[in-house]
């Protein structure tokens, strides 16, 4: 591979284009361009990434569900043909291998965006502008050339596709619905193509989720929700005292922070209390009960 290798590392894998009757191991190569199951000298697949059209992480097709356990199963064109592939390695390489490469095939996609296309309940009169998509750590970011957005994937309370006409045709959008500051805002993502749209689908879907799933075993009572929202109004900020705000005793406060603390929902900084990721949909789940 002529280009920088981002991922270079021995897995078991197998594909629909490979004519051997079983799973082999051998090296797996990712670039910004390409990725290449490579068993020998002889014996290599390489799927250009724009020919990828999605990706799915844990999931194994029927046929060979035997012999894969914690998986990247990756579909592409080749010769105008679908096929798949899968790469089975431990879940902490899986992991880092997938973000890398939802990444290296999402980074820099041409898009357009709205923002803000609603402010609570008030429609804004801004027009889509181009913009480019890149993902960072729970984190789609959006660049145009006058700014560049963030939406951090705890704010988001509800993702929704629909097709809307831009510049004379039909694009695939995808509208986050989020609380940056405690108003609900509207951010419209246009994608070129439906590929782009269900690969963006697929990485979202399985970072919220992880989100998610952390949140599954957690009960907050309603103090501790009381002192989350106030953490998230500012609230947790060095000078500001909470027991004021939820009108609470002070030993209270501190016992209820200590309490969020193990259950990872707050963190202490160097400019007060903060909300965790886990803390943030937490609010954002409480004011969206309360809103409705």
């Amino acid at each position: 591979m002529s280009e920088s290798v981002i991922a270079d590392f021995v897995a078991q894998f197998d594909s629909s284009v490979a004519t051997r009757p079983e799973p082999t191991q051998g090296r797996v190569l990712l670039s910004q361009k390409r990725l290449v199951l490579v068993v020998n000298s002889n014996d290599r697949l390489t799927i250009p990434l724009s020919s990828i059209i999605d990706i799915a992480v844990g999931h194994v097709p029927d046929e060979i569900q035997g012999f894969f356990e914690s998986t990247v199963t990756i579909a592409f064109e080749l010769n105008d043909r679908g096929h798949k592939a899968v790469i089975e390695a431990d879940d902490s390489t899986i992991q880092k291998f997938s973000t890398v490469l939802f990444k290296a095939v999402l980074n820099g996609t041409e898009m357009t965006i709205k923002h803000p296309a609603r402010v609570g309940g008030r429609v804004t009169d801004e027009s889509f502008v181009p913009a480019r998509l890149y993902l960072r750590p729970q984190t789609v970011q959006f660049r145009s050339e006058s700014e560049t957005i963030e939406i951090r994937l705890a704010t988001v309370t509800q993702f929704t596709h629909s097709s809307r006409p831009i510049n004379g045709k039909t694009h695939p959008v995808l509208e986050f619905q989020h609380m940056p500051s405690g108003e609900a805002v509207v951010t419209m993502a246009a994608m070129n193509t439906r590929r782009e749209m269900s690969i963006l689908g697929r990485y979202l879907r399985l970072e919220y989720t992880e989100l998610i799933n952390e949140l599954k075993d957690v009960e907050i009572s309603d103090d501790e929700k009381e002192i989350l929202t106030a953490v998230y109004s500012g609230g947790g900020q060095e000078g500001v005292s909470l027991a004021g705000i939820v009108d609470t005793d002070p030993s209270n406060v501190t016992m209820i922070l200590n309490r969020l603390e193990e259950k990872e929902l707050v963190i202490d900084s160097a400019s007060g209390t903060q909300l965790t990721p886990k803390g943030q949909i937490v609010v954002n789940r409480y004011l969206d009960d309360v809103n409705v």
